[in-house]
């Protein structure tokens, strides 16, 4: 075996990683990937999948995974081994990421599960302290039946790198206290022909999600005794919140994921509305919203507002700005003592989630939906597992969400001798999304030409006239509505009605469209005003996996660098059909 860069190393063995990148890196490439991994090569996707790499060196198991059609994340916190990485295998299909054991921060925000996740010659860095840790976090980043490929090393150290012993008991023992098996081990000989120093090949198997989360969303939606629909609603809202804007979802330890409670509120809101307009009760005898905490003078004086106007980045004036910050602070009072603190653990009394409430200032005539003004309302804090749950398998929680509240809504109808008409009730349940808009950025082309400046298709290059400019959805609306400036884009109007239409842009094409890109968002949105700067700038961090770090202003590369993170969880998430670009000098 060769092994590769500790992904949690001192800094001193980080400089010296960076210091000898080029020397380490022709090591590590002188085996091919399928010699060293031969004993598990049957444990990898059938299909293309995703899979994580974790302290991925050189990119040699990277590359060779991309090869097999895979869409790739790889970890690896030596700067120069990353810059080596990406000079030898300069594929698009590789997402790097500066990170490491035993926390994997940057990784987990990207919100993926992977259907495996490598660790080859890592595993005995990682200091056994920090072991339990670093293991229940790969466990978490993995779909269900999902596989964790490790090597072990056994033997001496090497003096110049941090190594400790490793043990297959041990990670039998880390895999059962997480919901999964060890479901093969192989010996396998050291490469470097070293007598004392052996490896051993082990795959660890998920059967489920491996952490609770599904029993116990399960228990929440079928069995929990329910009063009303509130204890559904907020798992929608939970769910809906993180598929919509995740960037504003923070990190609270390795156990925890704090949302703004004001947008925890937003969603709630948003879900209420049509059901109160088309008067179908939520507890046995609530009618017309009677009966409901959250329903009060203000939420009626939002009636006739559309659900979907109810996002992040809008902007509210007058009377409609002071109904919505006091709705708000009504639906969030109700949120934090009712469903959030009965929802609890089987058996028990200790709330799933935890809620702090902060009394909020009074406002302006005007507010904007921004995350300063969402944290004002206070923390919505979620335990990690059944975030990634809410995240990832959404698309089978909400069918059984919506069936049981459908049910229940049904239950309280006859209860109350009514009946609504066929379809009522599907209806008002529907998730409203906002309508595929795109005139605001049409006005901003027709300005732009009117004054002599250039717009190019983004996907060929191409100098574009009125009759054949189009606007498209970066990523595609059908799939994921969204319509962010950043994700509303100049192309051929016939490259994106006929050949685009709904698939999603290829890894190769974005990463050979970036330059066009930022050009732009730079003229159009962030250099054209301040106004449009500021709301570009708030949509991305509110709807992508950006950092959170604070920045000096927009920063373009880093948005650039997120949308191709939201692509990849697009791909991988939703299978969806990918578009190569136009021919060459199309």
């Amino acid at each position: 075996m060769f092994e590769r860069p500790d992904p949690a190393p001192p800094p001193d063995a980080v400089a010296a990683y960076d210091h000898r990148a080029a020397d380490l890196a022709a090591q590590y490439e002188s085996v091919a990937a399928e010699d060293v991994h031969g004993p598990v090569l049957d444990l990898l996707p059938a299909t293309p999948g995703a899979v994580l790499d974790v302290g991925a060196g050189s990119g040699r198991d990277a590359a060779w995974l991309a090869r097999l059609g895979h869409q790739v994340v790889a970890v690896e916190p030596s700067a120069g081994m990353r810059a080596e990485a990406q000079r030898r295998h300069a594929d698009p299909r590789i997402r790097w990421v500066d990170d490491r054991l035993p926390g994997l921060d940057r990784v987990h925000r990207l919100g993926l599960a992977f259907d495996t996740i490598l660790l080859s010659a890592v595993w005995m860095h990682v200091a056994p302290p920090d072991r339990r840790r670093a293991f229940r976090k790969l466990i978490t980043l993995l779909r269900p039946g999902g596989r964790l490929l490790l090597t072990l090393r056994h033997g001496p150290p090497d003096p110049d790198r941090a190594m400790h012993p490793v043990t297959r008991a041990e990670v039998e023992r880390l895999a059962a206290e997480h919901g999964a098996l060890v479901t093969r081990a192989v010996p396998l000989p050291d490469r470097l022909g070293r007598a004392a120093v052996t490896w051993e090949a082990v795959a660890v198997q998920l059967a489920d999600d491996g952490t609770g989360a599904l029993p116990l969303i399960r228990h929440i939606v079928l069995n929990d005794a329910k009063s009303s629909t509130y204890k559904l609603a907020l798992l929608r809202c939970v769910a809906r919140a993180a598929d919509a804007w995740p960037g504003l979802a923070q990190a609270d330890g390795d156990d925890g994921v704090v949302l703004p409670l004001g947008l925890i509120a937003l969603c709630w809101l948003r879900s209420f509305l049509p059901l109160v307009a088309a008067d179908l009760p939520q507890t046995p005898t609530s009618r017309t919203g009677g009966g409901l905490g959250f329903v009060k003078e203000a939420f009626h004086r939002l009636a006739g507002t559309a659900p979907f106007e109810l996002r992040v980045g809008a902007t509210f004036h007058g009377d409609r700005a002071a109904a919505l910050r006091q709705a708000l602070r009504d639906a969030a009072a109700t949120i934090a003592t009712m469903p959030a603190r009965h929802i609890t653990y089987p058996g028990g009394e200790r709330p799933v989630f935890d809620v702090a409430v902060r009394r909020m200032a009074r406002g302006d005539d005007a507010l904007v939906v921004d995350a300063p003004f969402l944290w004002s309302f206070g923390d919505f804090r979620i335990p990690t597992h059944v975030w990634h749950a809410l995240t990832r398998m959404n698309a089978w929680i909400e069918p059984a969400l919506l069936a049981e509240w459908t049910r229940l809504m049904q239950r309280y109808l006859h209860g109350q001798g009514r009946a609504v008409p066929e379809g009522t009730i599907a209806a008002a349940l529907t998730w409203l999304d906002p309508a595929r808009d795109t005139a605001e950025v049409r006005r901003i082309t027709a300005q732009m030409l009117d004054a002599g400046e250039p717009i190019h298709c983004v996907w060929s290059g191409r100098r574009l006239t009125p009759r054949a400019l189009d606007v498209d959805h970066a990523l595609p609306f059908a799939a994921w509505p969204c319509g962010d400036l950043w994700n509303l884009l100049p192309a051929a109007a016939r490259l994106n009605r006929h050949e685009k239409r709904d698939r999603l842009v290829s890894a190769d094409l974005l990463a050979r469209s970036r330059e066009r890109i930022a050009d732009w968002w730079e003229r159009a949105y962030v250099r054209r005003s301040p106004v449009l700067a500021a709301r570009f700038d708030r949509e991305a961090q509110a709807s992508l996996p950006l950092d959170g770090a604070p920045r000096d202003g927009v920063d373009v590369a880093a948005v650039l660098d997120a949308l191709a993170a939201k692509r990849l969880v697009l791909r991988v998430t939703q299978q969806l059909p990918e578009w190569p670009g136009p021919p060459p000098n199309d």
